[in-house]
C-alpha cells in the first residue's frame, strides 16, 4: 500500500515542460491584433496544445509514408493526414505551402549543395514557419 501511495506521489510531482520556445510561442501569439497581453497559464496551455498538435501531425503523416511505403516523408503525406482528419481538414489545407512540380532530372550531390546557400521564394500569401522561430539579430 505505501508502495502505492509513493507511486502515485512521484507522478503527481512530475511537471510538464513544454519543449517551444515560450517568448516565440508569445510572439506568434501576439500576431493576432486582438490580443494585447498574454497570460502565463494561457501560454503554458497555448504551448502544451501544440506540440500535442504537432505530435498528432507528425505520426499521422508518418502513417501516411509507412503505408505509401516511403521511408521519407514529404508535403503530400502531410496533405493526405491533413485531407483525412476530419476537423484538421477544416481550417489546415490552405497554410499549407504549394507543392512544388516533381523533378524530372534530378541534379548531382555537387550540383545540388551548389546552391544551398540561397532560399527558396515563398510563394504568395505564405509565410514559413522557420521564420517565426529564428532569433532576431
Amino acid at each position: 500500500m505505501a508502495e502505492q501511495e509513493e507511486e502515485e506521489h512521484d507522478t503527481a510531482a512530475e511537471t510538464i515542460a513544454p519543449s517551444l520556445p515560450p517568448s516565440r510561442v508569445k510572439k506568434i501569439m501576439k500576431l493576432d491584433k486582438e490580443i494585447n497581453k498574454v497570460n502565463a497559464e494561457a501560454l503554458f496551455l497555448v504551448s502544451c496544445c501544440t506540440e500535442l498538435f504537432l505530435k498528432f501531425l507528425a505520426e499521422e503523416s508518418a502513417r501516411v509514408a509507412v503505408e505509401k511505403k516511403r521511408r521519407t516523408m514529404k508535403l503530400e503525406h502531410l496533405r493526405v493526414a491533413v485531407k483525412r482528419h476530419r476537423p484538421t481538414s477544416d481550417f489546415l489545407p490552405e497554410s499549407l505551402p504549394v507543392a512544388s512540380e516533381p523533378v524530372v532530372d534530378r541534379p548531382k550531390a555537387a550540383e545540388r549543395n551548389r546552391g544551398r546557400t540561397a532560399e527558396k521564394p515563398v510563394p504568395a500569401g505564405t509565410h514559413r514557419i522557420d521564420d517565426f522561430f529564428r532569433k532576431d539579430s
